[in-house]
């Protein structure tokens, strides 16, 4: 846990793309509003934290899910929130399935590729002891 209040804040640079990006051009913010919002903003995730460690507590888990912040953001009265998060969530599912797939055929074509030059060299292998078996034939009949 933080040892200190000030340690509990989010990172001000964080916050301050988060603020000009939602903000229109030409509009500036003081140091104490985005102080403000930067405080606020620590605030809610400390206390969706909590309420979602509430559900995972009553589902006897140590570890929190999306469907538990899903459930805190309900409780805390943020349903409006919920459609979207969805959507974001199913989104990075889908971003997520599409990373693992790719390293799985890429690694499934890594395997094809060892494979084929091991195919390889067992062939060379074999060529060779051919043409050694070969000259020892050819050998053998000169004498």
């Amino acid at each position: 846990m933080a040892e200190r209040p000030e340690d509990l804040n989010l990172p001000n640079a964080v916050i301050t793309r988060i603020i000009k990006e939602a903000l229109p051009d030409g509009v500036n913010i003081s140091k104490e509003a985005r102080s403000a919002i930067s405080r606020a903003a620590s605030v809610f995730v400390l206390y969706a934290t909590s309420c979602a460690n509430n559900f995972a507590m009553k589902g006897k888990r140590k570890t929190l899910n999306a469907g538990d912040v899903l459930s805190a953001m309900e409780e805390m009265e943020f349903q409006r929130f919920v459609a979207p998060l969805k959507e974001s969530l199913e989104v990075y599912r889908r971003e997520q399935k599409g990373k693992k797939e790719a390293r799985k055929d890429k690694d499934k074509k890594a395997d094809s590729e060892e494979q084929d030059k091991s195919r390889e060299e067992e062939n060379d292998d074999d060529d060779e002891r051919m043409d050694e078996e070969e000259q020892n034939d050819e050998e053998e009949v000169d004498n």
